[in-house]
């Protein structure tokens, strides 16, 4: 268990110099936080540090447990190097409680939760200018939701903690609050974000930061998945009011050139120069056989940390025809150094080049305006089938994609949507294809009830084609679903364990 300290860490939190990138961050040294916060700048510093928490959470944690738990991805199995099998165990339904990935993610968690409860009790004693005390209390209660709504859609109900642990008598828990308790609090917290960050518009060095748009986004999404189809429209309607837009091109939403841009709701910011800022995509989602094939960098060698997230027969299978997402997403194969095609399938939509050997500068896509789009639809049709507004809505996503209409009596059948749950089976798939590799595919199979049926046909498959996969892989059933507690905090905070 992890034993929270009033010692601070504070590495790579401290502001930047004017002009650069508020994540532009140099490192600082231990600090007490009891001291330490006394002034704006400092309290600032403290924000980011809980924004900072993102960066590592993304590289693995949030593809290897949103994503690759799903029919979506895979993971190519490497003979030569085994260093990771758990990571292989929580693709298959197989990983135990003493899994490191999990009690990782477990422990990402709750620091950026940590870290956000310390700037919210600091707000208190600290003299800030209005704008200045919305804006903080806004950007950290929803970084605490965000990790509250992970932990809940991963493990079920888990320790409830809304102040900082300031000794090591108090890192133990009060037992695992309950899945209502949870999402309360982060109803709560997001209702409190999007007002107190209505109206506050940050400077060009600012971009990427929470704003009024990404609370009311992740709120939507809460209320989406408790099937509060009303709540939902309504946080909806009031961001498609906010401004937000498709870009033209697909791609722009991953290409660095193009960060924060008008479909952008919120991303984990990454900085190719930083040493501690990176993201490195390109090389994790490559095949850990091609060499520099897929990342045109040579001086950095693939292995055990390459060939993840690959993409399944399934997804590919579930391509319509001229749809162009598919080349910007993925490929199917690599030249290698004889100019031979290897035949195995990666992910390409974050292959735009490195800035420094092994590092790139591509953000990861938390909350796009896509998602509205979609999610309204399919509020809507929950509440009524009908022509008008949700297919309007569904189309815009696919015809910037080159795809033809969803319509009421298409006369070709591919295309025709007659009924309610024809158009919940069609927005089910365009958020496949929309957000493949995007962490969104494992809580959707979730919410729609739909993972243990589709995960077991999927694994079915999936042994067919490899004799690799343990016998009793993907046969999930409803205690499968959520992960098991981190064994470590079961024996230190006496926490219940979700029976497996």
């Amino acid at each position: 268990m992890m034993k929270l300290k009033t010692i601070l860490f504070l590495g790579a939190i401290s502001l930047s110099s004017c002009g650069k990138d508020f994540l532009n961050l140099n490192p600082e040294t231990y600090v007490n936080g009891e001291t330490f916060y006394k002034d704006e700048s400092e309290l600032e510093q403290a924000v980011t540090g809980a924004y900072n928490v993102l960066v590592d959470e993304g590289r693995v944690s949030l593809w290897l447990f949103g994503e690759m738990r799903s029919d979506n991805t895979t993971y190519q199995n490497n003979t030569t190097d085994r260093g990771h099998e758990n990571r292989e165990f929580i693709d298959q339904f197989l990983v135990n409680a003493t899994a490191e990935p999990i009690l990782l993610f477990w422990q990402q968690s709750y620091t950026g939760i940590s870290r956000s409860n310390t700037v919210l009790e600091n707000l208190e004693r600290i003299q800030l200018s209005e704008v200045k005390n919305k804006q903080f209390s806004g950007e950290v209660r929803f970084l605490r939701a965000y990790h509250y709504f992970n932990l809940v859609r991963q493990f079920g109900g888990v320790p409830l903690r809304l102040e900082s642990t300031k000794s090591p008598t108090e890192a133990l828990s009060n037992g695992r609050a309950s899945v209502e308790d949870i999402y309360n609090i982060i109803i709560e917290d997001l209702s409190s974000a999007a007002e107190s960050l209505k109206g506050i518009v940050y400077s060009t060095s600012d971009k990427g930061r929470i704003t009024e748009g990404a609370a009311r986004t992740l709120l939507a999404k809460v209320y989406l998945t408790l099937k509060k189809y009303d709540e939902a429209i309504v946080q909806l309607r009031q961001v498609v009011q906010l401004g937000y837009g498709l870009n033209a091109d697909y791609s722009k939403n991953f290409n660095p050139a193009f960060k924060n841009g008008t479909e952008s709701i919120f991303e984990i910011q990454y900085l190719g120069s930083n040493a501690s800022l990176f993201s490195d995509f390109m090389y994790r989602f490559a095949p850990y056989t091609s060499g520099s094939a897929v990342t045109g960098d040579p001086q950095s060698p693939l292995a055990v940390e390459s060939g993840w997230n690959i993409p399944t027969q399934d997804l590919i299978d579930s391509y319509e025809e001229n749809d162009n997402r598919f080349d910007y997403s993925l490929a199917l194969g690599y030249k290698n150094s004889e100019g031979t095609t290897v035949n195995v399938p990666y992910v390409k939509k974050y292959n735009y080049g490195f800035v420094e050997r092994g590092r790139t500068n591509v953000n990861f896509p938390v909350l796009r305006y896509s998602d509205v789009l979609l999610m309204l639809a399919e509020c809507l049709n929950e509440k009524g089938f009908q022509s008008g507004e949700a297919f309007n809505l569904l189309n815009q996503v696919r015809q910037r994609a080159g795809l033809k209409d969803k319509t009421i009596g298409n006369s070709d059948p591919s295309l025709s949507v007659d009924n309610q749950q024809e158009f919940r089976d069609a927005i089910f798939q365009e958020r496949k294809i929309e957000f493949a590799f995007e962490n969104q595919r494992w809580y959707d199979l979730l919410r729609t009830g739909k993972a243990v049926t589709i995960m077991n046909v999927h694994g079915a498959r999936e042994k067919l084609k490899a004799t690799y996969i343990p016998a009793n892989a993907y046969q999930l059933n409803e205690n499968k679903l959520l992960l098991p507690i981190p064994q470590k905090e079961v024996n230190l905070d006496g926490l219940t364990q979700n029976p497996q």
